[in-house]
């Protein structure tokens, strides 16, 4: 049965499920790795496929950005279709001085600004995690796929345009990229008892004020996707 944000029916969504950003990501994800790929969600723009890799049902479909919309997605998938996992393949801006554009960052943990965590009324501050035998997979099948990647601490924003500029002290703590959705996925994951990952590929490095093109973001980070695909 069709959800208020997600079109499919219940068995039209695989267990796991790649979830970038951008609707263009998952339509590119969809059409470059999956076979036969078949649209199972369009509401409001927001991309969603289901097919075949190596053998293995994936459903690819975008969050949106920001926590609330990946919040939403989250929360239907885990809740209404029995999905199992939800792999984030977002970008990141990097804040270490030894990250470059491309680099890939695997989310132990999320860091965030946002009153998201609010909402489970916690006598303490949670701690939004991944889940550490599916980041364990990761480094694994990275370690394989010859693809080198960090693991660390991300920051989730609710803002992209920070008129604090507060990131040089978020670096200092050792955070190794800024982005909008983890900390939310990785709470939506916790209360459902499921598991979530964020890998993030280096969009931009804000503090030196590099950075990629949009269709850069939407087409060439393939190292992400493959390694998401092999967690399947």
């Amino acid at each position: 049965m069709a959800t208020p944000h997600i079109a499919a029916e219940k068995g039209m969504i695989a267990k796991t499920v790649l979830m970038p950003g951008d609707p263009l990501r998952s339509a590119f994800v969809a059409k470059n790795f999956l076979e036969d790929a078949m649209l199972v969600n369009n509401t409001r723009g927001v991309q969603g496929y289901t097919g075949s890799y190596q053998g293995k049902k994936v459903t690819v479909m975008a969050s949106g950005m920001g926590m609330p919309s990946i919040g939403i997605y989250a929360h239907e998938l885990y809740a209404s279709y029995d999905v199992e996992q939800i792999i984030r393949i977002g970008t990141a801006g990097g804040l270490q001085e030894d990250l470059n554009l491309r680099d890939v960052l695997l989310g132990q943990a999320a860091c965030t600004d946002s009153a998201f965590v609010t909402q489970y009324e916690l006598p303490g501050s949670f701690s939004p995690i991944a889940d550490f035998d599916l980041l364990m997979q990761a480094k694994k099948e990275a370690e394989k796929l010859g693809i080198p990647v960090r693991v660390g601490n991300l920051l989730s924003s609710d803002r992209f345009y920070d008129a604090g500029e507060r990131l040089k002290d978020w670096k200092e703590m050792g955070v190794l990229g800024v982005e909008m959705e983890a900390a939310a996925l990785y709470c939506k994951a916790a209360e459902f008892g499921k598991k979530a990952l964020a890998i993030c590929t280096v969009s931009d490095l804000p503090l030196k004020g590099e950075f990629t093109s949009a269709e850069e973001r939407e087409r060439s980070f393939t190292d992400m996707m493959k390694l998401a695909l092999s967690l399947a």
